[in-house]
């Protein structure tokens, strides 16, 4: 797609905006006041679908792709072969068959690229998903997991989370082929676990720490090459075959370099422009001569070819020396064009932009042309999209050409570039090393205000393009310019931002740290708007760290006294407390049963008539049916005054016993209702109304139906009726210290005999 023409003074700065799913969270990205996380509904997760081999899709935009250069540094003309790497090439491949993984290590410009390059070709049929491509620039391990996901399913929009993650990786079965991985240890060993079925083929920085033990990666050293054929690569990329001088210059910087490819492509420009100069020498002379003519004719070779090769013994070779580090050197035979990028490269901390950036940068039109005269000339190097400076050169660059305001207005252009309707998320994805590049750059220079438009504009682009990497970075660039600038409201938004970030890589802790800041800075501010995103922020990280409920107790029993402990218990009992409780409990239990067995006892079996013997329950005749008794000595004396003799009532020796399973705090095992402390309540003769049980006693149970509704007599403190027997001991001895029923108070009830 065709790139915006650079024309942006003349329109505004647009936001990008957008929603993209995080796990199972829906991202609003672009929102004036912040971007905001909320739960996805069922129906708007995405369902990722295998990308299949036929498809041509095989590595996420600004990966590996074809680049430009010499097939030494991985990318050069298709005829060119790679020269001396066969033996390489062949036991990778065995080992990648094995299902190992390897980690290509070695010096910088050894040709880990190529070598890479070369295998993953190769190896299109060793698995069954074929070879996926990826680029490890400036990548995090999270950033290469998702371009892995991106590579083998189709899902846009949609980055999994951590488990996710894992259980679509499981299925793939693929050989994973990453240059320059920047991860390495613990991040690498994750990586692979990640994905469990693939073969992984990565080349790493020099100085990567080694696999850790018990890996499954190995190492394989990428040596230099032999003499002949480093002379073979100078000969074929100067483009003619070398003299006897240039073979033993070549053969000198072999020992000198150890025979690494990237050298040799810098000689090779350096005999280039020295064939320049020489092609410069022979077209003076023939100038000279027809033009001024000559007094005497100068004695020469014939054949222009002899004469070529005098004028250039006349052309002296660089030094040793001077090819040890020839940055400089081949920057001054550059073209005008290239040395203007080359320079835009450097203060961009060796990030090249894309050719269609270079007219409204650095009015280079032919910019295409320009990286790839920097690409023959080792200079730079095609990697994620867009090109980069070799190793080394960036170090030998930057003392001799300082910034000087190359990179002036560049914040500008890419502010509003991002926010272009023409420009796709994958154009800015592959910019996203050149845009921190520019933040860089103007941090560096005190350009506080434009690393803040710039951050503000590029951190929506780069979440929606799922450059997650790059997008934490802008955001803490952003945040840093927006201190040095004095402005609270660009740090509430870059806090706010961070926080969303944080939310969605699963670090709560952190999210609600920044979101509290973002929430102080912008109720400082007075930003209404902000203040409420940032509260329903936090209400929902709040609510998503809450803390699940304790599993529910069991089924509550059917006793009211057990419901009542229960209740009182509180939920998170350690266990020898909760088992106190349910001896405790049992204990209360086993004493009101067998204070209710006793008290029937006492009644005889003359009590048993009213008892319905299919309910089990006991008569419910009120208290003033059935008044104490005052026996006679013999057990049929006259019954009390108000009862009929020979009547159930007349002949039952105690109250009717209750039904509850209530305690009493009385050390007399009665079945009473209601425990009570007044020593000589009696029943009353006189009818009462049933009342209702006092605040904090028990509730009686609850009536069944086609049962009679039980009475709640109340007690009365009457003096007990006067009777001329004595009153009878129990026959059946008890092992409570008082056995008599009692009143509906609690209380035995006292006689006297005459």
């Amino acid at each position: 797609m065709a790139q915006p023409s650079g024309e942006f003074r003349q329109e505004a700065v647009r936001t990008r905006g957008g929603e993209l799913v995080s796990g199972a969270l829906l991202v609003g990205v672009g929102a004036p006041e912040g971007s905001e996380a909320r739960p996805c509904p069922e129906e708007w997760r995405p369902r990722p679908r295998r990308i299949g081999r036929s498809e041509p899709a095989r590595g996420p935009v600004g990966g590996v792709g074809r680049a430009v250069g010499p097939l030494a540094l991985g990318a050069g003309p298709a005829d060119l072969p790679l020269l001396d790497r066969e033996a390489d090439i062949a036991e990778l491949l065995g080992l990648l068959a094995e299902g190992r993984s390897i980690r290509l290590v070695g010096q910088a410009g050894s040709g880990r690229s190529a070598l890479l390059s070369a295998v993953a070709e190769a190896a299109a049929d060793l698995a069954p998903g074929g070879v996926v491509q990826l680029c490890g620039h400036r990548r995090t391990a999270a950033d290469l997991l998702q371009d892995l996901f991106a590579a083998t399913h189709h899902a846009p929009g949609f980055r999994p989370d951590p488990a996710q993650l894992a259980a679509h990786l499981a299925e793939v079965a693929a050989v994973v082929v990453i240059d320059e991985a920047e991860p390495s240890g613990a991040e690498l060993e994750h990586l692979l676990a990640t994905a469990p079925g693939c073969a992984f083929l990565v080349s790493v920085a020099p100085g990567s720490p080694p696999p850790a033990a018990g890996s499954r990666m190995q190492d394989h050293l990428v040596a230099g090459l032999s003499r002949s054929a480093c002379l073979a690569l100078t000969g074929r990329l100067a483009g003619r075959p070398l003299d006897v001088a240039e073979k033993a210059w070549a053969v000198d910087l072999w020992f000198e370099s150890e025979g690494l490819p990237l050298r040799f492509v810098q000689a090779a420009a350096l005999l280039r422009q020295r064939d320049v100069s020489v092609d410069a020498l022979v077209a003076a002379e023939d100038d000279r001569m027809d033009v001024f003519g000559a007094v005497e004719e100068p004695v020469r070779d014939a054949d222009p070819a002899i004469r070529e090769d005098a004028l250039r013994r006349t052309v002296p070779l660089p030094s040793v020396a001077e090819t040890a580090s020839p940055a400089v050197r081949l920057a001054e035979g550059l073209s005008e064009p290239a040395r203007a990028v080359l320079r835009l490269a450097v203060a961009l901390g060796g990030e090249c932009p894309t050719a269609p950036h270079l007219p409204a940068l650095i009015d280079v039109g032919q910019g295409e042309a320009a990286l790839a005269e920097l690409a023959d000339a080792g200079l730079a190097v095609s990697i994620g999209g867009h090109h980069r400076l070799t190793a080394g050169a960036l170090e030998l660059l930057a003392p001799h050409w300082p910034p000087l305001g190359c990179v002036d207005g560049a914040a500008q252009h890419f502010a509003w570039w991002v926010g272009h309707s023409s420009v796709t998320l994958e154009q800015i994805a592959a910019e996203a090393e050149v845009l921190i590049g520019v933040l860089l750059a103007d941090r560096d220079a005190g350009r506080h205000e434009a690393v803040v438009k710039l951050a503000r504009a590029a951190a929506p682009a780069l979440a929606l393009a799922l450059r997650w990497g790059a997008w934490e970075r802008v955001l803490q660039l952003g945040l840093e310019a927006a201190r040095r600038a004095g402005s609270p409201i660009d740090q509430a938004w870059f806090h706010h931002e961070a926080a969303v970030h944080a939310f969605c890589v699963q670090q709560p802790s952190r999210a609600v740290a920044e979101l509290e800041t973002a929430l102080t800075l912008r109720a400082t501010a007075g930003e209404q708007r902000g203040v409420a995103s940032a509260r329903r922020m936090l209400d929902l990280l709040r609510a998503d760290g809450r803390q699940l409920p304790p599993a529910a107790p069991a089924a509550a029993p059917s006793r009211p006294v057990i419901r009542k402990i229960a209740a009182r218990v509180p939920a998170r009992l350690k266990s020898s407390r909760r088992r106190r409780v349910v001896v405790v409990s049992t204990a209360v239990l086993t004493l009101g049963v067998l204070g209710t067995a006793v008290a029937m006892s006492f009644s005889g079996p003359q009590d048993r008539t009213g008892k319905d013997p299919h309910s089990g329950r006991l008569d419910d005749g009120s208290a003033q049916d059935a008044p104490f008794p005052q026996p006679s000595g013999s057990g049929t004396g006259p019954a009390a005054p108000g009862t009929v003799p020979g009547s159930p009532a007349a002949q039952s020796g105690s109250a009717e016993p209750s039904a509850s399973g209530s305690a009493s705090r009385s050390p007399s095992a009665t079945a009473s209702k209601k425990p009570s402390s007044s020593p000589g309540a009696t029943e009353s003769q006189a009818p009462q109304q049933p009342q209702p049980p006092a605040p904090g006693q028990p509730q009686p149970p609850a009536p069944q139906p086609g049962q009679p509704q039980p009475t709640w007599p109340q007690p009365t403190k009457t003096a007990p009726s006067q009777s001329t027997s004595p009153v009878p001991t129990p026959s059946n001895p008890t092992t409570s210290p008082s056995a008599t029923p009692t009143t509906p108070s609690g209380t035995a009830t006292s006689t006297s005999g005459t």
